[in-house]
């Protein structure tokens, strides 16, 4: 496979140097239909592969805490396409095999197929096994004129083409898949942008949606005829107010021993004097105003910093790695420290370097911040776990992922 997949990569690059301002529209009509059809052909065989390599585990021997995960550094993707990816692998392996055999035929697109086994699923579940070949082969034909959002409205009354007589009693039922999947399709995304903004995206259900209209609603509305913010705007101000509102109730859950809290690092002198900025625990820069706000209804709690930010006493409130130690931890780390993990503090345990039950001490010289799945990859797989130079921690894998074991680190959380 290797070999043909080179042959082929060797074809694609032969083309593209190839002078396209000669040709004539039919060739260039007939040259674009082949390389669509290479283009679905080959995303078959990538999905293939990401299906083999997800059902050995792979991803998570080599580390990872998912495949998605493993393919977002793998493959340089965002780790949304990379999800997107892997449930497609599944769900195309799932799906009959006229529907394979149509993506590697070329004749229908990645989305079409997505479109066609969700549909031949409901078919079969409504219909039967001898519904659901008739509707495979309807949905490619119709593939072949419409897109797959159309493809997708269409779907909706297949069952009038290939099983008329269970058509009306399969309605009910279809609401019901529908309901299911808008359950399963339900998520909220927050990606932070390069300013350290956020973008929030995401599909609520009706019972969600209703919840976030009744809590920020009643705050939306213009504070008085001066309120010169956008409608959009007044709707962050009161997403806003809605976080600090449960902040404020204390009843939301810890994380790592902590209450849920807003952890802003900034200098005495600069707080006092208005002067410098302060950083968030993920690493983000606020404005000294904005420490300042915050600092009006915060518990103050010292730390002392050495010359590279390292945190070399922190008052002591309780034992083990929690409290003040845990900030430290937040402050050195960033977030979970195990290589190509982006995992915030808040998702993050504190790990003993030295166990325990070893003889290790709970101090900041041997501990680390894991996120769940990596702590229990430290302590069940062969990487091992060190402080460099510089203070910071660096991970050497085992012999059989790397011979050379040579440390890694994380990137992710550097500070700016």
């Amino acid at each position: 496979m290797i070999d043909e997949l080179a042959q082929a990569e060797a074809a694609v690059v032969a083309c593209l140097d190839r002078s396209t301002w000669a040709a004539t529209d039919q060739d260039l009509v007939a040259a674009l239909d082949a390389a669509h059809r290479l283009e679905q052909r080959l995303a078959a065989v990538k999905l293939t592969l990401v299906r083999e390599l997800d059902g050995r585990g792979t991803a998570t021997a080599q580390g990872a805490s998912s495949t998605a995960v493993w393919l977002r550094d793998r493959l340089r993707l965002g780790v949304g396409a990379a999800r997107r990816l892997v449930e497609l692998a599944v769900t195309l392996d799932a799906a009959p095999s006229g529907v394979r055999d149509a993506l590697a035929a070329g004749s229908v697109t990645v989305e079409q197929i997505r479109v066609i086994a969700e549909t031949v699923e409901t078919v079969h579940a409504s219909a039967g096994a001898q519904a659901a070949d008739k509707a495979v082969g309807v949905l490619v034909d119709w593939a072949a004129q419409f897109d797959a959002a159309l493809l997708r409205r269409l779907g909706t009354r297949i069952l009038d083409h290939v099983a008329p007589e269970a058509a009306d009693a399969a309605d009910e039922a279809a609401l019901r898949a529908q309901e299911s999947r808008a359950a399963r399709d339900r998520h909220v995304t927050v990606s932070e942008q390069p300013d350290g903004r956020l973008r929030l995206t995401g599909v609520l259900d009706a019972e969600a949606a209703a919840l976030l209209r009744a809590a920020i609603d009643p705050l939306t509305t213009p504070s008085g005829p001066d309120d010169a913010r956008a409608p959009g705007q007044r709707r962050h101000d009161a997403l806003a107010d809605v976080c600090r509102l449960a902040l404020r109730t204390g009843e939301l859950p810890e994380t790592g021993g902590d209450p849920a809290q807003v952890v802003v690092t900034a200098g005495y002198d600069a707080l006092a004097r208005q002067l410098g900025a302060g950083a968030l625990d993920t690493g983000l820069q606020l404005t000294p105003e904005a420490v300042r706000r915050l600092a009006c209804d915060a518990a103050i709690l010292p730390a002392v910093l050495g010359g590279a930010g390292q945190a070399l006493d922190v008052g002591r409130q309780r034992r083990l790695i929690s409290g003040p130690l845990r900030r430290a931890l937040v402050l050195r780390d960033g977030g979970c420290a195990f290589p190509g993990c982006d995992r915030p503090p808040r998702w993050c345990d504190g790990h003993h370097i030295r166990h325990w039950a070893d003889g290790g001490t709970t101090s900041l010289d041997n501990a680390v911040l894991l996120c769940g799945h990596h702590h229990r990859h430290v302590h069940n797989g062969d990487w091992a776990v060190r402080l460099g130079g510089d203070g910071h921690p660096e991970f050497v894998p085992p012999a059989w992922l790397d011979p050379e074991q040579l440390p890694r680190r994380n990137h992710y959380h550097r500070r700016r």
